[in-house]
């Protein structure tokens, strides 16, 4: 059984008080794909280019054992290409530019050998685009989990309430949280969430870690203190393919493993921030993993 990612695979430029890039690999598919692929060994992608996005690129993927059957390719167009810059606290940025490019009308098409999808990632996209993306799946998958942001809370609220009814874990930071659901403690807002549809929601919460909640419970891990951050970019998309590769692996889905999952899920994200782009994510060894998980179950172990 296979792990489908939707998503982004983009371009982006970056700029941090770190240094900059030219257009470098971006996107939510590709980074949630590959921080998967450390996890679980039937990583599907869909997502969509343009022939900009050159061969040596996509080999990259494969490289990872990531099938990019379902990644399109539109010969004469630019794939998607965003530019920003984070100001010093590297939690707040400006976007300088953003070309939808191929985006602007991408239709996710379902290879036939993706039917197998038991694990699906709904990354960063339009509600519309998410829907369409299981109503196209002959079988519901075991686990959905999307993603979403404020704009989409802004623009196509509706379309995100009906998304949100059809999906087992929402992954949002704490600012879409308290947008979400009117509340500011992040306990009520998660609460009301939980109403939506989701059965699992995940708060995250930048340097400060994230949280995990379901009707009855709530965990949190802290993030992983770091001298450096060079790029915060994807660092959500990584925690969120770690999160549901870890959970793909193990196969089972509760709240315990949930839990795990997150931890998982952060140690990723932590690799992620230490270069531009998915440089740091490309080249992991299982035991780099398993020494920054370790690293993480130490900042929060204690004994009375």
């Amino acid at each position: 059984m296979s792990l489908v990612v939707i998503g982004t695979v983009a371009f982006d430029a970056i700029e941090t008080p770190f240094g900059k890039t030219d257009k470098i690999v971006g996107g939510s598919a590709s980074y949630a794909g590959l921080s998967a692929s450390y996890f679980y060994d039937k990583v599907k992608i869909v997502a969509v280019v343009g022939d900009d996005f050159h061969q040596s690129e996509i080999d990259d993927f494969n490289a990872h054992g990531i099938n990019t059957e379902g990644l399109q390719v539109k010969k004469g167009e630019k794939s998607f290409f965003w530019a920003g810059k984070y100001h010093n606290d590297m939690n707040s940025r400006d976007t300088l530019v953003t070309d939808l490019n191929v985006l602007a009308d991408f239709d996710p098409i379902i290879p036939d050998s993706y039917q197998d999808c038991e694990y699906l990632m709904l990354g960063n996209l339009t509600p519309q685009v998410q829907q369409t993306v299981i109503r196209r799946l002959a079988k519901r998958p075991k686990l959905i989990v999307m993603d979403t942001m404020n704009f989409w809370m802004n623009i196509a609220l509706d379309d995100l309430l009906d998304t949100l009814k059809m999906v087992d874990v929402l992954t949002i930071n704490d600012e879409e949280a308290r947008q979400l659901s009117g509340e500011y403690s992040l306990v009520k807002a998660a609460a009301k969430i939980l109403t939506m549809g989701p059965k699992y929601l995940v708060i995250k919460k930048g340097e400060h870690g994230a949280l995990l909640f379901d009707k009855d419970s709530v965990f949190a891990t802290p993030a992983l203190p770091l001298a450096e951050v060079f790029d915060p970019t994807g660092a959500g998309d990584t925690f969120a393919g770690g999160f549901i590769g870890y959970l793909a692996k193990v196969g089972s889905i509760n709240f315990n493993n949930m839990k795990n999952a997150l931890i998982y899920g952060s140690a990723l994200a932590s690799f992620c921030v230490e270069k531009f782009g998915p440089e740091r994510i490309k080249n992991l060894t299982q035991e780099e993993i398993a020494e920054r998980v370790q690293q993480f179950v130490k900042l929060s172990k204690f004994e009375l």
